[in-house]
């Protein structure tokens, strides 16, 4: 099964950073591998006039969630570093709406929605459809889809095999799924056409 995209639907592309992927400071296992994945959905999105959105952490040096600061993680994602980037392979169109979250110091945002910026853009954009990948599954992917399915009128779907858990305990990315899916978030397993 292929699903096809339009000029209702968006593709939200949840920080596939380089920290997040191998070699990175908070690298998720096999983090690196939702790229071609997402990259097809990309391709799809740009066929059929879906907009295609890229939320990131951008975090200031001194952010709460860093362990320094008493947090969980290690530095990572800190504004304007390599770490920071989008991964190098990710083919993201030039007109991708770029979401930054967690970008205060004292502020931590793991849904791309935190803002709230991100729902108004897609209620101006008359968004239907809200097709969901990236990094990890069981944080800021969670997030971001729990938060999407609170939008009245948009259907979610999380795209199974473009996200990647931390697992920091074994089946929190299993639980994150089923979390998501009864939120009423479609769990979709569908190539793009």
């Amino acid at each position: 099964m292929s699903m096809k995209l339009t000029s209702s639907d968006a593709l939200l592309l949840v920080d596939v950073q380089s920290d997040f992927c191998p070699g990175g400071a908070l690298a998720v296992t096999d983090g690196d591998a939702v790229v071609p994945v997402l990259n097809a959905w990309i391709a799809a999105a740009r066929q059929g006039g879906a907009k295609v959105f890229a939320s990131r952490d951008w975090h200031p040096a001194d952010h709460l969630s860093f362990a320094e600061r008493g947090g969980l993680w290690p530095p990572h994602c800190v504004q304007n570093t390599p770490g920071a980037a989008f991964h190098v392979d990710l083919n993201l169109p030039e007109d991708t709406v770029v979401v930054s979250k967690a970008d205060q110091a004292d502020h931590e945002a793991y849904s791309a929605f935190d803002s709230g910026e991100l729902a108004d853009q897609l209620g101006a954009a008359g968004i239907q459809r809200l097709w969901v990948g990236g990094l990890a599954t069981d944080y800021c992917v969670k997030a971001s889809v729990l938060d999407a399915t609170q939008i009245p009128g948009l259907d979610v779907h999380v795209i199974v095999d473009a996200i990647r858990a931390v697992d920091v305990t074994p089946g929190d990315g299993k639980a994150a799924l089923e979390a998501m899916r009864e939120a009423g978030a479609i769990l979709e397993d569908a190539a793009p056409a």
